[in-house]
């Protein structure tokens, strides 16, 4: 039997895996790295603040945090003097603040798991969190030097976290958000993603592989299939969050070799109040069969391990285990992993 490790590297080289990848399985996810500037958002609880000022609430019934854009939480509101407003967050942490962190990277068997380092949120999260979503997107327009400016400057960030990351953990690669689109569409344009966000993402995924973390998973639970040449280019390894509204089998015929996709079932359709054990049997036998296992990680989209509804990602890592079981006539029980 391949470990979880070696059998997620049989999927991404096209070899022979002996099960199907069980969502997060694979990875052990170190959280809470003090360079993050992700803050941890209680459902349906208190407004918090992240490292870079921006204020989010997580409401009841929703699939995650979001931030606040009024006028009394808005960090900036003028891009043109972007400088006046936005602060990054530090990165001069002493090492009592990573000794935490330090201790889930020496607990993981790393000949079983690979250890990922969790970065929230990316670049152009970052973008629109600091600036609302529309005044955000039509920047890109209407002041593009002002958000070249602007994510050069969130992209020295992303560099000196990767700095201080590689040196406290010797991660085996980053897991990292940044949503790029909706259920249907991207948000701003391919040639747009192109100028303002490949060469920024070439840097910093580019130092992490230099550091030896060369697992590079990034997660966006939404529509970018016109954007997996530049994640490609960009040194991604696994899209997380794979909408199946991303046509996943052309996906696999067509980029198969040179990037692996994780989603497929789709938390919308099962992560709901009224999910049984059916509903999510039959989603994930539909993601397992049309995708196959090579290239591809049967998973929930959602950008963690866990589930809005209790009971739902045990229901999908155990049905995930009956496909297993059933196409490649094993009894591996591998439902275990992740943070």
């Amino acid at each position: 039997m391949l470990t979880k490790r070696e059998n997620l590297i049989e999927v991404m080289q096209g070899g022979t895996p002996d099960r199907f990848v069980n969502q997060y399985e694979a990875f052990a996810l170190l959280m809470g790295v003090p360079v993050s500037p992700w803050k941890r958002t209680p459902y349906g609880g208190a407004e918090v603040k992240d490292g870079w000022g921006v204020t989010k609430v997580w409401p009841e019934g929703t699939p995650g945090a979001f931030p606040m854009h009024d006028e009394a939480h808005l960090v900036c509101p003028d891009i043109t003097h972007w400088q006046d407003y936005v602060k990054a967050p530090r990165t001069d942490y002493p090492q009592e603040a990573w000794d935490g962190v330090c201790r889930q990277a020496d607990a993981v068997d790393r000949t079983d798991r690979f250890a990922l380092a969790f970065q929230n949120s990316g670049v152009f999260e970052t973008c629109h969190n600091l600036l609302g979503l529309e005044e955000c997107l039509v920047s890109f327009y209407e002041e593009p030097e002002c958000m070249h400016e602007l994510i050069d400057y969130i992209t020295q960030y992303q560099l000196a976290a990767a700095k201080e990351i590689c040196d406290h953990l010797s991660p085996d690669g980053i897991f990292l958000h940044d949503d790029w689109g909706t259920q249907m569409s991207t948000f701003i344009s391919p040639d747009r993603f192109e100028e303002f966000f490949v060469p920024a993402y070439k840097k910093i995924y580019g130092y992490y592989k230099s550091r030896g973390a060369g697992l590079i998973v990034h997660h966006s639970d939404s529509y970018a299939a016109t954007l997996v040449p530049y994640m490609i280019d960009m040194g991604i390894n696994i899209w997380q969050g794979t909408l199946s509204t991303n046509n996943i089998p052309q996906l696999i015929q067509s980029y198969g070799p040179k990037i692996t996709f994780m989603g497929g079932i789709d938390d919308g359709k099962v992560d709901v109040p009224e999910w049984t054990e059916a509903l999510v049997d039959a989603q994930v036998r539909s993601a397992c069969l049309e995708n196959g296992s090579l290239y591809y990680i049967p998973s929930l989209c959602q950008g963690l391990p866990f589930s809005i509804y209790p009971g739902v990602h045990d229901a999908v890592t155990k049905s995930i285990d009956h496909m297993s079981r059933e196409i490649f006539g094993n009894a591996q029980n591998t439902s275990q992993g992740g943070a």
